[in-house]
């Protein structure tokens, strides 16, 4: 039986030539009857669908994965994992570089792709982190994500919550009951 396997890492992957739609495309032309789907960054190791799949997969079934990056980031997670399937049966088909086999030659490529693959996931940490470092020294810039409220609209949303429920008040004010009840907790914490 042959396998698909599909992954996004980021929301900008959804819409570029990485979506799990496009995947799923490339997977299905080359006969895989099942997918499974991950959203995890490639830096994990363990993905509840590939976990999943690995547990399935048996000698003479297919593993397909659209690049190497899809199922692994690292060269020394990659190579243990593709040896792993191949010593179990399984074949290793990466679409873009065609079936995976044991001889000396085909390990030659598996490790020198994987070796891009790693060095391409450390450029984007390092670009990452560069880009950070300079935003940082920007007098104004908060790491995270911003607050979609102010101060002031939680302090009135708090205020209303002693006449009306909180759903009433999520409903006139779009702070959801979550942050309404995360909010009260740090205040309480706060004056204790």
């Amino acid at each position: 039986m042959i396998y698909g396997y599909a992954r996004v890492s980021t929301k900008a992957q959804a819409k570029d030539g990485n979506s799990l739609e496009a995947q799923e495309h490339a997977l299905r032309s080359v006969g895989a009857s099942e997918i499974y789907y991950d959203a995890f960054t490639g830096t994990k190791t363990h993905r509840p669908q590939l976990d999943a799949l690995l547990e399935k997969l048996e000698a003479g079934d297919t593993i397909a994965i659209t690049k190497l990056d899809r199922i692994v980031r690292s060269a020394s997670q990659g190579i243990e994992l593709i040896q792993s399937l191949l010593d179990k049966g399984v074949k290793v088909y990466v679409l873009n570089m065609g079936l995976m086999d044991n001889s000396p030659t085909g390990r030659l490529i598996r490790n020198v792709m994987l070796a891009f693959a790693e060095f391409e996931r450390d450029m984007i940490v390092e670009r990452t982190q560069e880009g950070k470092a300079i935003a940082k020294k920007d007098e104004e810039f908060i790491e995270g994500r911003p607050k979609k409220f102010s101060p002031a609209q939680i302090e009135h949303a708090l205020r209303l919550l002693d006449k009306y429920s909180y759903k009433q008040v999520e409903s006139m004010t779009g702070i959801s009951k979550s942050t309404l009840i995360r909010e009260r907790r740090r205040q309480k914490d706060y004056n204790i």
